[in-house]
C-alpha cells in the first residue's frame, strides 16, 4: 500500500521499518516540548492515512529503558487528519531525574490498519453466549 506523507521540516525523517517483517514503522523525533510531567515529541511530518484505515501509534519496546509512558496508551490518527504527528509521553519521575529519548532518536512506532464501518442497532436482548455477563475484569 502506498501512503503519502509530507515533511513539515527539513530535519524530519521518513518513517521506516527497522527490520524486515516489522509491523510498525519507527517514528523519529526532531524536537519537542519538555515539561516537568509531560514530554511532547515532534515528528515533523504529516501523513495521509487512506480512507477506511487508521494510523495507530504505539510505544517502541525500548520504552522500558526510559521513565516515559505513552500518555494515551495508543495514539489514533484518523484518515482526515493532516496535521503534524506528535507523540506525547507522561514522565514517571521529574524531568531532571528521568531517562528520556533524545532528539534524533526513534520514539514510537506507527501501524496503519483497515477498520470496518460499524452500524449499531439497538435491541432489547442480545444473543446468549457461554460467558454471558460474567467475568468482567477476569475470565475466572
Amino acid at each position: 500500500m502506498k501512503v503519502k506523507f509530507k515533511k513539515l521540516f527539513e530535519a524530519a525523517v521518513k518513517p521506516f521499518y527497522a527490520k524486515s517483517g516489522d509491523a510498525g514503522m519507527d517514528l523519529t523525533c526532531i524536537g519537542g516540548e519538555f515539561g516537568d510531567k509531560i514530554i511532547t515529541y515532534d515528528i515533523g511530518l504529516s501523513i495521509e492515512i487512506p480512507e477506511g484505515h487508521v494510523g495507530l501509534i504505539y510505544p517502541r519496546s525500548s520504552i522500558y529503558k526510559t521513565d516515559l509512558v505513552l500518555s494515551n496508551s495508543t495514539g489514533v490518527i484518523d484518515s482526515g487528519y493532516r496535521g503534524e504527528i506528535k507523540v506525547k509521553f507522561r514522565l514517571t519521575k521529574p524531568l531532571a531525574d528521568a531517562t528520556i529519548y533524545s532528539i534524533g532518536q526513534r520514539v514510537a512506532q506507527l501501524i496503519i490498519l483497515p477498520y470496518p464501518s460499524i452500524e449499531l442497532h439497538e435491541v432489547s436482548d442480545l444473543t446468549a453466549s457461554d460467558r454471558g455477563d460474567t467475568g468482567f475484569g477476569s475470565t475466572n
